[in-house]
């Protein structure tokens, strides 16, 4: 079985990670295309590194744009690609532009498309995610669905064949790799922080990073808070505190740490020692979860419902106020459920199902 996944952003090669090693431990070929979507090292290579992943086959190298440019110059170049290879399946994952893009190319060349992570829904048409999230999952013949509201997100839109409930890759990689972490990462020591003892804070959605008034409210919650903040800041972030004249947060809040985003065996350690997260990543906020470390969702919603219904989550957008009360009162709950995004196994899952699938079979590479 010849297949192609289709990677460009961080998130993507978490989740990408322990399916590739089920496809190729199997002896299938898998060809990896990079879009180039996150490009510097440490939002890409040192990932690559870290996750065992194989070198990708293809680098896209489409770079930052505006969105129909990026999609546009990966949807062209996606397609050369698949014409070339004829793959028996694409596999995309997530809701990036990168995901939308590999999408399309593969249901205009007519090529069996399965969709990691699918049947999530934020129900909020002002992010771009949500319209790629939309017509990706409305585009493939496999749906590969994390937790069981997924699969009742899709039956609402109608779509029941292919569905396929499996678990969270993510959490396959977090069982893969966090003891891995624990022997390798140095990143506690480096920056002399003590196991529950400090915050960890990420953003860089454009609602937050793109509207000063957002961005504010939210820096100023960090200055209101006491106890000490690591903010893992992205560069697109950093560039719109320079753009909106926000000055060095740095200099303003003596408790905040700033860093450069890390790797992912440091990332991970970061989280598990943190006594709470803050941040506007879906990612981090399954992280979050599967480490029992609570979490405030910096936005006005999240696709992960059920991290708020099992109590170890809480949405406060970019509210200063509420942010700095729910730092003071947010608390592990009594008890919860803690199977929600699967066992562990969802790459074996998926790699059984592209198998048993084969025969899907629309003749790859024709138009």
């Amino acid at each position: 079985m010849k297949i192609v996944s289709v990677v460009g952003a961080r998130p993507q090669f978490i989740k990408a990670a322990p399916v590739s090693k089920a496809l190729r431990d199997s002896g299938h070929h898998e060809i990896l295309v990079h879009t180039g979507q996150h490009y510097d090292y440490g939002m890409s290579q040192v990932f690559f590194e870290e996750l065992g992943i194989s070198e990708p086959d293809t680098n896209l190298g489409v770079g930052s744009g505006p969105h129909g440019w990026q999609t546009g110059q990966m949807l062209i170049r996606i397609e050369e690609v698949f014409l070339a290879e004829k793959p028996d399946w694409v596999l995309v994952f997530g809701d990036t532009n990168s995901t939308l893009a590999g999408a399309l190319a593969a249901v205009k060349l007519h090529i069996p498309l399965a969709h990691v992570e699918a049947g999530l829904r934020s129900f909020n048409r002002e992010m771009p995610e949500e319209y790629n999230r939309l017509l990706t999952d409305h585009c493939s013949d496999l749906l590969f669905c994390p937790t069981q509201t997924a699969v009742r997100n899709l039956a609402k839109e109608g779509i029941t064949d292919g569905v396929n409930l499996v678990g969270d890759t993510m959490y396959d990689a977090v069982l893969q790799f966090s003891e891995i972490a624990q022997k390798h990462s140095s990143i506690l020591q480096a920056l002399g922080l003590k196991t529950k003892r400090y915050l960890l804070a990420t953003l860089h959605r454009p609602y937050n990073t793109d509207v000063p008034e957002n961005l504010r409210s939210i820096l100023a919650a960090f200055l209101e808070i006491k106890e000490p903040i690591v903010f893992s800041i992205h560069p697109r972030t950093r560039q719109k505190i320079n753009e909106f004249g926000l000055g060095n947060p740095q200099s303003k809040i003596r408790n905040l740490q700033l860093i450069d985003p890390v790797g992912y065996l440091d990332m991970l350690m970061l989280e598990q020692n943190a006594r709470l997260i803050l941040t506007d990543s879906g990612g981090m906020q399954k992280e979050a979860y599967f480490f029992g470390v609570p979490c405030i969702t910096l936005r006005p919603e999240t696709e992960w419902i059920e991290t708020i219904e099992a109590g170890w989550n809480v949405v406060v957008g970019s509210d200063h106020s509420l942010i700095v009360e729910k730092t003071r009162t947010m608390q592990p709950p009594p008890q919860s459920e803690r199977q929600i995004f699967g066992n562990g196994h969802a790459s074996e899952l998926i790699l059984h199902r592209l198998e048993t699938n084969i025969s899907i079979g629309r003749p790859a590479g024709s138009p």
